[in-house]
């Protein structure tokens, strides 16, 4: 499994607080699913950016998954959610929908994130919160259905074995 991972941060970018989301991102995906990190980087909180970024990474056809993490909040800089959004050709409402659920059994807070998943292409794009904390919790959700997630974009002839339950 291809994966991006591009850290939304305006303090990050700048090198006044270190990233430490993306680099666990990277060991999660790693260690859990085998996957091979074949871009990192941070932005700032910059629609354009943001966006230009995502589609880019997308349509190289070089990623099967991308990862975002900060900018999913309430503050007036948050706006990774819209700009993820905005490349979309179709959305995954119940990655997102599931993240947040799960989220909300531990803190009341889970209601305040606004991250987006979709589909570029080929491509699968999930916003994570920007804490090392959420973001751990939220991949722990989501886990399991990336690699059937993936079969299914890649068009795999195995992809349909993954609706049954094993017996």
């Amino acid at each position: 499994m291809r994966t991006g991972i591009l850290t939304i941060s305006d303090r990050g970018v700048r090198g006044e607080r270190p990233d430490t989301s993306g680099p666990l991102i990277a060991e999660i995906v790693q260690q859990a699913l085998g996957a091979s990190v074949v871009a990192q980087e941070i932005v700032p909180d910059d629609r354009p950016t943001i966006s230009a970024r995502l589609a880019a990474w997308a349509d190289s056809g070089q990623m099967d998954l991308i990862l975002t993490t900060g900018g999913t909040g309430f503050a007036p800089r948050d706006v990774t959610p819209e700009a993820t959004r905005a490349v979309f050709d179709r959305e995954a409402p119940g990655l997102a929908e599931a993240m947040r659920a799960a989220s909300l059994l531990k803190t009341p807070h889970a209601m305040l994130s606004r991250g987006v998943c979709g589909l570029r292409g080929r491509t699968l794009i999930v916003n994570l919160p920007g804490s090392p904390r959420a973001v751990r919790e939220n991949l722990e959700v989501i886990l399991p259905v990336l690699p059937h997630a993936i079969d299914l974009l890649r068009d795999s002839p195995d992809s349909e074995q993954g609706h049954t339950l094993p017996q």
